[in-house]
């Protein structure tokens, strides 16, 4: 079968794809990437270290994709091993070297100069190494072993499979975001992010140091405009006049300059920036509870969105495909993402704050929950106790646990982006547990942004929103009795094949099949106009559409899966979404 590409496949520069700098929220001036070829070889786990590598793996694409060189499986007994050689700049001398990962997927070990680095588990979170101390003059050796058993496992992985097939998507093992390094002092900064409080125009600063030590000097601008300079610690607050409101239709955002002071000397230098916004659910006019922005009702016009590509699986190609994606759906009327058991790169939110995308970000799903029992039981309204750990496929106590780390690194590392509207912390009662006891502690960690608890099957009655997937069947009406925020979160699921721009014609998958654009175009005006638009007074607030793109064997996208052709016709998207208001 042929390789499907998009316009962005031959784009791809060999020698460093993905060359931006990958982490937005603290930018510094001096770095390096480490993205490119590397050495690699897939061996049985019994084998402690290769005695050779079977060729070369562009990094950071995962092994089993097009764009890595490979496109081998991963299997559960195998390890997947990297190697490539590295120098360290000569300005860098006196300076502690970070060696920064933007995640591997899943487990992973590293060495430099064959001497270990350090461990780290979880698929989609960054993590960091101080390597000062393991560098020599000259050639460094970076080494790095993954284990990833996909959905042989339990960890949390999303739709990735070894067995691809309907719903059920090729897994990416390994390194599948960039790797660099960068030179610090030994007091540096490690986090940064501020916290709006448009009600009384002001934001929270938050910082966090190496050394914990120090204060933090702020210059704020606007378009250009210094609108403030001060000297803060962590948690104070910064009175801004007159603040220019992020929105969808005007996503404002503040450049900061931050210095970090110890004993008044500075021993660090970044640049980040912030958005003010304010995300909450409320009372209508009439009484109905709805989303908020900005203290105003605000109706979300939603896309389910996977971040697979033809050509990388989870990688996106280049920093312009993520950006075409978003630009896109805004484009045909969308004003916001819903990002599906999958966490992307830190660029991909950078280009949602800035372009004005509002996100919903799930948390990735693990666990090996039954899909027909689970689909039985919501059908028939029966909702299992979350507590029944085999049901849900979370019988192992170190799986919950890791979970439930994993859910709140997620949530420490992209708080700082504008656009999260709501963290989403099950999906469809994939690998479901304590529900109630996860959602409390959620919203004590993040007071300011909206929870969907369960969306779609297995209501626990908490959270802020009453959140419904509904395919095929005619989509539920508004329940006056619950209080919360009625949102349709998955519906629709129209497919259609369109030749030339199809991952495997014979086995494409939808939930409903239509012939052509007309066909496919009418089927999804008679939705919106006959299930859809009546809701929306009685108490609809938000929407997520099926989905973006189409993704391998599901062609149920707006856009192809190389996303080179739009097939719903883009007048008539963009004349019902501007229906989708209050």
């Amino acid at each position: 079968m042929e390789q499907l590409k998009s316009r962005w496949t031959d784009k791809v520069d060999k020698n460093c794809p993905l060359p931006e700098y990958p982490r937005p929220q603290l930018r510094r001036e001096r770095w390096k990437n480490l993205n490119g070829k590397y050495n690699y070889a897939i061996l049985p786990r019994t084998i402690k270290r290769p005695q050779r590598f079977q060729g070369e793996i562009l990094v950071p694409f995962g092994v089993e994709s097009y764009l890595s060189g490979v496109g081998k499986a991963l299997n559960e007994n195998q390890n997947l091993w990297y190697e490539r050689t590295f120098t360290v700049p000569e300005t860098w001398k006196g300076e502690r070297v970070l060696l920064n990962f933007g995640a591997v997927d899943w487990k992973c070990r590293i060495w430099v100069n064959e001497k270990e680095v350090g461990y780290h588990t979880g698929g989609y979170s960054p993590f960091t190494f101080d390597i000062t101390d393991l560098l020599k003059d000259g050639d460094n050796t970076l080494t790095v072993k993954v284990y990833d058993p996909s959905d042989k496992g339990e960890q949390q992985r999303g739709k990735q499979s070894q067995k691809p097939g309907s719903i059920w998507y090729t897994a990416t093992s390994g390194i599948w975001q960039t790797v660099w390094i960068e030179p610090v002092k030994e007091n540096h900064i490690e986090k940064l992010w501020f916290v709006p409080d448009i009600d009384n125009n002001r934001v929270q600063f938050f910082g966090k140091s190496s050394l914990d030590q120090g204060e933090f000097k702020l210059e704020i601008s606007f378009k250009g405009e210094s609108k403030a300079q001060v000297t803060v610690k962590s948690g104070d607050w910064i009175s801004l006049d007159d603040p220019k409101l992020w929105s969808p239709e005007e996503p404002n955002l503040y450049d900061v300059k931050v210095n970090l002071l110890q004993d008044g000397v500075e021993t660090d230098t970044a640049e980040t920036y912030f958005g003010m916004r304010k995300f909450s659910v409320g009372k209508d006019e009439n009484g109905i509870s709805r989303l908020f922005l900005n203290n105003k009702p605000y109706f979300q016009r939603g896309l389910l969105d996977q971040g697979y590509w033809c050509e990388s699986q989870l990688t996106p190609p280049t920093d312009e495909s993520m950006v075409y994606d978003i630009e896109k759906m805004k484009s045909l009327g969308f004003n916001m993402l819903r990002k599906h058991i999958k966490v992307e790169p830190a660029r991909w939110y950078y280009h949602c704050d800035r372009l004005g995308m509002i996100v919903w970000q799930d948390m990735v799903s693990g666990g090996h929950t039954s899909m027909m029992l689970s689909g039985f039981c919501s059908k028939l309204h029966i909702t299992p106790k979350d507590t029944n750990y085999f049901f849900f496929g979370r019988t192992n106590h170190y799986n919950r646990k890791d979970f439930e780390k994993e859910l709140f690194e997620m949530i420490d590392d992209l708080r700082f982006f504008t656009s999260i509207y709501c963290w989403v912390i099950f999906n469809e009662g994939w690998g479901q547990f304590d529900t109630v006891r996860l959602t409390q502690l959620v919203k004590e960690e993040d007071p300011t942004r909206v929870i969907d608890h369960a969306s779609g099957w297995f209501d626990r009655g908490v959270g802020d929103l009453r959140s419904v997937h509904q395919y095929i069947l005619p989509i539920p009406n508004v329940n006056p009795k619950d209080e919360r925020v009625y949102v349709v979160s998955e519906y629709g699921g129209y497919s259609s094949v369109i030749d030339g721009h199809v991952f495997d014609k014979k086995r494409s998958f939808g939930y409903q099949m239509y012939k052509g654009k007309a066909e496919l175009t009418a089927a999804y005006r008679k939705l919106m106009e006959k299930q859809i638009l009546p809701l929306v007074p009685k108490g609809l607030s938000g929407l997520v559409y099926t989905q973006l793109s189409d993704v391998e064997l599901e062609v149920n996208g707006i856009l192809t899966y190389d996303r080179e052709e739009v097939k719903i016709d883009e007048d008539t998207i963009k004349e019902l979404n501007e229906k989708l208001k209050y």
